[in-house]
């Protein structure tokens, strides 16, 4: 997740740059910047939706991992009362 930040992050101060050395009229760079915020926008939505995912798998392992535990420890108590 911090790497996808960090693109976004450096992808927007790169572009931020482009903008001050650009030589356009005032209106071109209103344009300019609103086409930036859209690109910084679906950039942000992509971070997210794989930090979804990533969110998704680690919560799956946890849970197989403590149903497996608790699977372990009634055959142990099992085991204990014959």
């Amino acid at each position: 997740m911090r790497k996808d930040l960090m693109t976004v992050a450096l992808v927007g101060a790169a572009l931020g740059a482009g903008l001050v050395f650009a030589q356009g009229t005032a209106k071109d760079e209103i344009k300019e910047a609103g086409r930036e915020v859209k690109k910084a926008g679906k950039a942000t939505g992509h971070a997210a939706k794989h930090t979804g995912k990533a969110v998704k798998k680690g919560s799956k392992k946890v849970v197989n991992k403590g149903a497996e535990a608790t699977e372990n420890a009634a055959e142990k108590v099992k085991e204990k009362t014959k």
